[in-house]
């Protein structure tokens, strides 16, 4: 009785996936495969990869738009195996370990995979440099904004400091299985995770850098504290993990963001939580304010009504 109870709550849900987010994605696929962050605007890397990340899930979904997606991305790669946020740039930075991950399970782009991962192991921030750390014993900010610099996790943008968000994104990338990983892979995962539970939030969650500010505890903020989560998913009986699932969780009723209930959804049944039965419904927000004018939003909302969640899974490497 019960899975029937819950069969039918998954229904609308489901409808609501086939009949409005995958054609909003299907239809908002650029000539050259890629996807912007809105219809019709330039291709970009980040919103292609959770297009395709949600495509590929789906079993209804074109498998020539996927096609055309994995090869803007291959075209978009440059030389020194990174990605870069805008096509007119020559740097890579964070997107790189979410195109390595949109490319896992595509049989030919495995040396793009490892090009990728390489890149990504090489990205040390500056902040955590041993000069940075001595300087920083010294300054009056370490006081009022106290972190461990020896942990080191991955920022934003090339040779700057560790945020929460891209951190999060390494680490489930570079859970990656098979011979693509780097050697270095597992010291840089060791760091990056040591870095997230030293910037969590005294109360659980995570904001996007530091947990305190001029003494005063920061705020958790949903996004950062889903990406955290699962990226530590494999630690999820640690009191950090369970203290900020919690926090998770008494969050949810208030959510009034699509994108935030999607990911909170993803992360609350990726990570061994509940999805309380009284909570807001995609769909709802949807007829709200038409909120599929974000490629994001539309693939997380895809992605959050497909569970089991096989995209996540697929990178876990197996067991010893």
């Amino acid at each position: 009785m019960e899975a029937d109870a819950e069969n039918s709550l998954r229904e609308p849900e489901t409808s609501f996936r086939q009949s409005v987010c995958l054609p909003f994605l299907l239809n908002a696929q650029n000539p050259d495969g890629g996807w912007g962050f809105h219809p019709k605007s330039e291709s970009r890397a980040e919103p292609t990869c959770w297009a395709l990340l949600a495509l590929r899930e789906s079993s209804t979904a074109s498998t020539e738009a996927v096609a055309r997606g994995l090869q803007y991305l291959r075209v978009a790669q440059l030389s020194d195996g990174s990605w870069p946020s805008t096509p007119e740039q020559r740097t890579g930075c964070w997107v790189t370990a979410l195109c390595c991950w949109a490319l896992q399970g595509t049989p030919d782009a495995a040396a793009a995979r490892m090009a990728g991962l390489g890149w990504v192991c090489n990205d040390w921030p500056q902040d955590s440099t041993p000069w940075r750390r001595f300087l920083t014993r010294f300054s009056p900010r370490s006081q009022v904004q106290p972190i461990n610099n020896a942990y080191r996790g991955w920022g934003w943008t090339p040779g700057t400091s560790s945020w929460v968000e891209p951190t999060s994104f390494a680490l489930i990338a570079l859970e990656a299985r098979g011979d693509v990983v780097p050697s270095e892979a597992k010291r840089r995962r060791e760091l990056g995770e040591a870095m997230l539970y030293d910037r969590m939030c005294p109360g659980g969650g995570w904001n996007c850098g530091n947990p305190r500010v001029y003494g005063v505890p920061g705020v958790p903020l949903i996004i950062p504290t889903v990406w955290a989560l699962i990226a530590l998913r494999q630690y999820g009986t640690r009191p950090q993990n369970v203290m900020s699932l919690e926090w998770l969780d008494g969050q949810i009723g208030n959510i009034q963001s699509t994108g935030s209930l999607a990911l909170a959804k993803i992360c609350m049944e990726m990570c061994g939580g509940r999805w309380p039965t009284d909570a807001p419904v995609l769909s709802d927000l949807y007829e709200r304010n038409a909120f599929l004018e974000s490629i994001q939003v539309a693939a997380w909302s895809c992605l959050a009504l497909c569970a089991p969640f096989r995209w996540l899974d697929m990178t876990r490497e197996k067991p010893a």
